[in-house]
C-alpha cells in the first residue's frame, strides 16, 4: 500500500484539517500518517482556541514518520508560525521527501489574514521552493503573485508567474469569487483548466484540506499532476454531492461517500 503524509492542524469537529485529511487519503487508496502542528478547538461555527505545538516536538514527528514508515507523499496544511514552517522545510529536504503538496493558507476567502507576516515571509522563503505543488486559493494567489485577480485571465497570468518565480506547479483554485468551481493547473506543461461540477450544498466546511488530500494521495500511487487533480476533483465533488449535513454552521462533507463495507451498515430502526 502506498503511503502519505499529512502535516497540518487537528480540527475537533472532523471536518478540515489533520481529520478531513487522514479520512481524505484512507477514502484514496493509501495510508495515512499525521504530524500535527496545533490543536483547535472548533466546530462547524467556527474556531475557538488554538494551541500550538512546539517546533521541537513537531520535528520529533516528523523524525519518527520518516524513519519508520516513508511517506510516497506529503500534504502540508496550514502552519501559523515561521518556527514550524522552518522545521517542516529542513525535515522534507533532509530526508529527500517526494510529491509535496503546499496549501498555503494565508488569507481567508474573505480576504482576512490568517497568519503573521513574518509566517509568510518564511513560507514563501523556506516552505515554497521544496513544494512541488501549490494550491493557493484566490486571496492565496493575490498574495503570491502581487497581483488583483478579478477573472479567469487575471489567474492565469497569477499562476504563470507563481510558477515561474518559484519553479513548482500551481493549481489556481477559482472558487466562487472567480469562475465557480474551475480550477487552473499551471506546470511545465502549460495551463490546463479543471471544469467543477457546481453542487448547491452550503456545507463545504473542509474542501480546501480535502482536495489537496486527495491530490497527494493519488501522487502517491503514481499518478500524474494533472491525472491527480482530475481524480481529486471528481472525489470532492461526490464528497459534496453526498448531501451531509452536520452541525449549525457551515458543515463537512462524507468523505466516506464511496466506501461499501458491510461495517458501515447502520443500526435496525425501531
Amino acid at each position: 500500500m502506498r503511503t502519505a503524509l499529512t502535516i497540518a492542524g487537528s480540527d475537533s469537529s472532523g471536518g478540515a484539517g489533520i481529520q478531513a485529511d487522514i479520512k481524505t487519503m484512507t477514502a484514496n487508496g493509501v495510508y495515512a500518517m499525521s504530524a500535527v502542528t496545533a490543536l483547535t478547538a472548533q466546530n462547524t461555527t467556527g474556531v475557538y482556541g488554538i494551541f500550538e505545538v512546539t517546533p521541537e516536538f513537531l520535528a520529533d514527528q516528523l523524525d519518527c514518520v520518516f524513519t519508520d514508515i516513508f511517506p510516497d507523499a506529503v500534504k502540508i496544511g496550514m502552519v501559523a508560525s515561521a518556527g514550524l514552517i522552518e522545521v517542516i522545510a529542513d525535515k522534507l529536504k533532509e530526508y529527500n521527501a517526494r510529491n509535496i503538496v503546499l496549501d498555503p493558507v494565508m488569507v481567508a476567502t474573505s480576504g482576512a489574514r490568517l497568519i503573521s507576516d513574518e509566517a509568510i515571509g518564511a513560507l514563501r522563503e523556506r516552505l515554497i521552493p521544496v513544494a512541488d505543488l501549490l494550491t493557493p486559493n484566490i486571496p492565496e494567489a493575490e498574495v503570491l503573485s502581487g497581483m488583483k485577480i478579478a477573472s479567469p485571465e487575471d489567474m492565469e497570468r497569477a499562476a504563470e508567474k507563481i510558477y515561474t518565480e518559484n519553479g513548482c506547479a500551481v493549481l489556481l483554485k477559482g472558487g466562487h469569487s472567480v469562475s465557480d468551481s474551475n480550477d487552473l493547473l499551471y506546470s511545465s506543461e502549460g495551463a490546463r483548466w479543471f471544469k467543477g461540477r457546481r453542487i448547491d450544498n452550503p456545507n463545504t466546511h473542509g474542501t480546501g484540506c480535502t482536495l489537496s488530500s486527495a491530490i497527494a494521495s493519488n501522487l502517491a500511487k503514481g499518478f500524474t499532476p494533472a491525472e491527480s487533480v482530475e481524480r481529486a476533483k471528481s472525489y470532492i465533488s461526490g464528497a459534496l454531492a453526498a448531501m451531509l449535513d452536520l452541525g449549525k454552521g457551515s458543515g463537512p462533507m462524507d468523505h466516506t461517500f464511496d466506501i461499501r463495507s458491510s461495517f458501515k451498515d447502520q443500526a435496525a430502526q425501531e
